[in-house]
């Protein structure tokens, strides 16, 4: 104990390293270390401790590179598939040192055999070391008490989805050797960003070391997001500046420690539910041949995987060292890494128990219980491909999940395809019908309108269709249902009215993120209107295409899209009635007897149970900043202005009356996304029961302006917040 390679003093005062690796079903474990010049040195463990082989070696310090090779039977029918040829990385280490090629030695069965159906089945016994990485002794004895975690509520936070290479990849003002790495993240000019933007946790796409598939490698591509982990406590080495000999581990914490110093959380997107060894026909490079039966589901003829990722295999979460390898894992990153939270990619895989998602399965039940783990922020990604995977809402309290029903609610209603505006109603206020219950909070969904999968924003409005050729796979690959509109012409376009009509669907979409209940997920480049040329799935593509172009902030018009991002991300932070803790009761909150929340149709007049059945195109929805759920840090309750909010996704202008007595005497105009330069300017006041002409396709906010307190001198007075 513990797991993995720790380096510390031994029994007789010496300094070296423990090795400690699970493997129930082998017949031997052999320790292998290599030297810088490749040559191997073999040490059998020879100590078995509950199914746990072990071992100290004197003299071993950090920067030795190892491996392990695995002697047991070969039985790939019954699912042993352990070949001692094959040097296998320890499912622990901490840093990884080389690259994953995949020649055909480091497959434990012979790759090119002609009968493909069968290949599987026969061994390769070529010696796989000098083609596979290997991990590193790393010392840690960092005690973060440096750091200071900014604890970010989770009604307060505002996620931005990013990759760590792609966003610093091409920042002209980050020296070029750190470019791409998590140095160039922790640089001022990277930091400066967000900073201004107002994001309060960078979510990272997978940063675990992982592999690149064999498909990929043949047609000359890489595996960019980082799906396809393979060492789920070492830093992805390719992104270190600092080299793969275990420094990669100290510039993590570096960048982890810099986001902090913004005020910046960091929630890693993990991959738990299966491995870079794929299926039967994958390579072996760690779990597959240390224990295949024991960290793998397998089929009813075991020589097969139970696939419920699409991925090849999926990890068996029900045995107790496949959940004890996870928690070990998270519990590592909160703790000596130093980060606040986790995306869980395909996260149903997980709590399926024997086969059928289980809301009660041993995953979700130790998370629940685990005093590190139940404490950050935990996020689903709340579908997987097997059958009944799709649990939108369903999991417990602590979790927050990605919501793709407002993402589809919201892109429908903006290129025009709902029948009513019912669905898009409960996605704007925090989609009580699927997380009202158990004691969750409206911050259960986090909303999103993009993420890395998918179009990018622009893209979203200018491709009605996928255009994925670079990735090899004749446009098969990535998802039919984009949802999306191009404005009337397919890609990019030099006709200024398109042109004008696409950057005022990105203002509607951006502002209704941005003002819906619920935590809202930026994606990278977003706010400045990254493109990917139509590409909807652009996992391998370490180019320009997946990379950020910052010389974009060059343009006028994008630029400003940023600043309106920055605009209503302030406004989102100064305005509690805008990140509401609790759910709307839609029943008056104060003695005036207004209610929390009211919807209006564009006559003025409150919504009706039929006018919620009729084809709409438009609705207005009042938030009352009137006596808040919750208090403030003395006790007090928490008051907030008034905000009316109109939404008309018509292709033609429409006439909104605004309500009149007794929801306020006036509105001052806050935003308007008709124009970048606004069709009026911020604090034009309208009157209540006055009828604004609003244009096609625009989003108004209008702060209420409430009838003055006797002695006020009979200005209507805006409610201030206080929080």
């Amino acid at each position: 104990m513990p797991l993995g390679a720790r380096y510390r003093t031994g029994p007789d005062g010496g300094a070296g390293t423990n090795f400690a690796l699970w493997a129930a079903g082998a017949e031997s474990v052999v320790l292998c270390l290599f030297d810088a010049g490749g040559r191997e040195t073999r040490l059998p463990l020879t100590e078995l401790t509950h199914e746990i082989w072990h071992g100290f070696v004197p003299g071993v310090r950090p920067g030795q590179r190892y491996g392990y090779r695995v002697h047991g039977r070969w039985d790939p029918w019954t699912g042993a598939r352990w070949n001692a040829a094959k040097l296998l990385l320890d499912p622990y280490a901490r840093a990884v040192d080389g690259d994953f090629t995949l020649p055909p030695e480091v497959y434990g069965h012979v790759r090119d055999w002609p009968d493909q159906h069968v290949a599987d089945t026969v061994r390769d016994d070529r010696d796989s070391a000098p083609y596979v990485p290997k991990g590193v002794v790393v010392h840690d004895d960092d005690d973060w008490a440096d750091d200071r975690r900014p604890k970010t509520p989770w009604a307060d936070t505002v996620i931005y989805e990013l990759h760590v290479r792609g966003f610093t990849r091409l920042h002209p003002d980050i020296p070029p050797r750190l470019r791409g790495t998590y140095a160039g993240l922790a640089h001022p000019a990277a930091l400066g960003h967000l900073r201004r933007l107002g994001v309060t946790a960078v979510e990272l796409l997978p940063v675990h070391q992982f592999a690149h598939e064999d498909h990929l490698l043949r047609r000359g591509l890489r595996n960019y997001w980082g799906y396809n982990s393979i060492g789920y406590f070492a830093p992805h080495a390719a992104y270190a500046a600092s080299g793969t000999a275990g420094g990669q581990v100290g510039e993590f914490k570096q960048m982890v420690r810099a986001l902090h110093g913004a005020g910046i959380e960091v929630i890693l997107d993990v991959v738990y539910n299966h491995t870079a060894e794929a299926g039967e026909l994958g390579p072996t490079l760690s779990l597959r041949g240390v224990d295949n039966r024991g960290y793998y589901r397998l089929a009813p003829d075991a020589r097969r995987y139970a696939d419920y990722t699409g991925c090849g295999n999926t990890l068996h979460v029900v045995r107790p060292q496949v959940l004890r390898l996870i928690t070990d894992s998270l519990r590592y990153w909160v703790t000596e890494m130093g980060v606040d939270g986790f995306r869980f990619d395909l996260a149903a895989a997980l709590a399926r128990s024997m086969h059928d998602v289980d809301m009660l399965s041993p995953f979700l039940a130790v998370i629940a219980q685990d005093p590190v783990l139940r404490r950050v922020k935990l996020i689903a990604e709340p579908w997987d491909v097997g059958d009944g995977g799709y649990q939108v809402g369903a999991f417990p309290p602590l979790w927050a999940e990605w919501n793709d029903r407002y993402r589809d609610a919201v892109r429908d209603f903006w290129r025009g395809a709902l029948p009513d505006v019912r669905d898009l109603g409960y996605r704007l206020t925090g989609s009580s019908d699927l997380y009202a219950w158990g004691g969750r909070r409206p911050y259960a969904s986090v909303n999103f309108v993009t993420a890395h999968d998918g179009f990018t924003l622009r893209d979203l409005v200018s491709y009605g269709h996928k255009h994925n050729e670079a990735n090899g796979e004749d446009n098969r690959d990535g998802t039919e249902d984009n949802r999306s509109w191009n404005c009337g012409a397919e890609g990019e376009s030099d006709d200024p009215d398109v042109g004008a009509l696409r950057l005022r669907q990105l203002r509607n979409l951006l502002t209704t993120l941005l003002l819906s209940t619920g935590v809202p997920m930026l994606v990278a480049g977003d706010e400045m209107g990254r493109t990917q040329g139509g590409n909807n799935n652009a996992y391998c593509q370490d180019n320009e295409t997946g990379w950020l172009d910052w010389s974009l902030l060059e343009q006028p018009r994008w630029r400003r899209l940023t600043e309106l991002t920055s605009r209503l991300l302030a406004l989102r932070h100064a305005h509690p009635v805008l990140r509401r803790r609790a759910f709307f009761a839609g029943t008056p909150q104060a003695p005036d007897g207004l209610r929390d929340l009211a919807w209006f149709t564009a006559r003025g007049t409150e919504m009706t149970e039929a006018d919620w059945y009729a084809p709409a195109a438009t609705l207005a929805l009042y938030l009352s900043g009137r006596d808040i759920p919750g208090r403030d840090a003395t006790g007090g309750q928490v008051t907030d202005d008034s905000f009316l909010a109109v939404l008309h996704a018509g292709h033609e202008p429409c006439d909104v009356r605004l309500p009149g007595a007794p929801w306020a005497a006036a509105y001052e105009l806050v935003l308007d996304t008709a124009s970048e330069e606004q069709a009026e300017a911020p604090g034009t006041v309208h009157r209540a029961e006055s009828v604004l002409r609003v244009p096609g396709r625009t989003v108004l906010l209008l702060r209420v302006r409430e009838p003055s307190p006797p002695g006020s001198g009979g200005r209507d007075q805006p409610r201030m917040p206080r929080s």
